[in-house]
C-alpha cells in the first residue's frame, strides 16, 4: 500500500550559483618606534585619528566579493527560467548534445554570496542518445531545460526526504539496460522531474498534460550502470544525499542539458 508524506510540491521551472574563494594575506608586523625619534604625526603635523569601526566596515564592504548572480556554467537565457523564489538548483551538465554521461551538482543561493555549491559534484547518466530541446516519447534523449522537482518516492522506505515521498511496491523494475546491465533496484528511490506531468502527485502518476507523444515519467533515479531512456541517474548514496538535501521551501529545480546549451 503506498505511503505518501509531505505537502504537495510547487509547479515546475528552473536555476544558478557558484562559490567564490576569498584569500587573506598577512604582512609582517612593523618594528617598534624609536622612543627618542619624533613620530610621523609630530613630524607632519597630521593629528587625524585612525579610522574607526564605521570606516573599517565601509572598507571591508567595498572589498567584499560581489554575489554570484548565476549558477556556474549557466548563461543568462537559461538563468532567466529559474523562478525568483528558487534557492536550490540541481545542475546536470552533459559534455555534448550526444553524450549520455554528465556531472551533477546541487547549488543553493546564499543571500550574501549568491549561488554556491551545496553538494556534489557527482557522476551522472542521462539518455542513451544524449539531449534534446524537443523531447518526444522513445527518442532516447533527455529533455533540456529548467524543471521543478517537488515529488519523490521509491520501492524502499523514505531515506529522510523533505519532499513528499511515496513508498510503493509499484516502483519495481526488472530486465536489462542498453549495456546488458540489470535494471533491478533502479527505482528504489526516485525524484520526479516536472516535465509533462502534474506536480503534487506521486511520480507513478500517468497523466501527461502535453500528450503521450511528448513522453513523460522522467525521473532522477538510482544509476543501474548504463544510459537511461530519458531520465537522470545518480549513484545510490548520492541520490539519498540529494533527497535529504532538497527542501520544498527552497522551490528546488533541476537545470539539465549539454554545457553549450546551458551556457546560453
Amino acid at each position: 500500500m503506498p505511503v505518501r508524506k509531505g505537502a504537495p510540491a510547487l509547479l515546475s521551472a528552473g536555476t544558478l550559483c557558484a562559490a567564490l574563494l576569498l584569500t587573506a594575506c598577512a604582512s609582517p608586523a612593523p618594528s617598534a618606534p624609536n622612543p627618542s625619534a619624533p613620530t610621523s604625526a609630530s613630524t607632519s603635523g597630521d593629528s587625524r585619528p585612525a579610522p574607526g569601526p564605521p570606516a573599517r566596515a565601509a572598507n571591508e564592504l567595498a572589498s567584499a566579493p560581489a554575489p554570484v548572480p548565476r549558477i556556474p556554467g549557466v548563461g543568462p537565457a537559461t538563468q532567466a527560467h529559474v523562478p525568483d523564489g528558487t534557492t536550490q538548483a540541481f545542475l546536470v551538465t552533459g559534455a555534448t548534445a550526444d553524450s549520455n554521461k554528465a556531472t551533477a551538482t546541487l547549488y543553493r543561493r546564499d543571500p550574501a554570496r549568491g549561488w554556491i555549491a551545496a553538494a556534489g559534484p557527482w557522476p551522472a547518466r542521462n539518455a542513451l542518445q544524449g539531449w534534446t530541446a524537443d523531447h518526444t516519447a522513445g527518442d532516447l534523449r533527455s529533455p533540456i531545460g529548467v524543471f521543478r522537482i517537488g515529488d519523490a518516492g521509491g520501492r524502499l522506505p523514505d531515506p529522510g526526504a523533505r519532499l513528499p515521498y511515496d513508498e510503493d511496491e509499484q516502483f519495481d523494475i526488472s530486465g536489462t539496460g542498453f549495456m546488458g546491465e540489470p535494471l533491478e533496484g533502479s527505482f528504489d528511490h526516485v525524484i520526479a522531474i516536472d516535465y509533462n506531468r502534474v506536480p503534487g502527485r506521486t511520480p507513478l502518476d500517468k497523466e501527461r498534460p502535453l500528450g503521450d507523444e511528448k513522453g513523460g515519467g522522467v525521473w532522477i533515479h538510482v544509476d543501474h550502470g548504463g544510459p537511461t531512456q530519458a531520465c537522470v541517474a545518480l549513484e545510490r548514496e548520492a541520490l539519498r544525499e540529494l533527497l535529504r538535501a532538497l527542501d520544498p521551501a527552497a522551490e528546488p529545480v533541476v537545470v539539465m542539458g549539454p554545457a553549450s546549451e546551458l551556457a546560453r
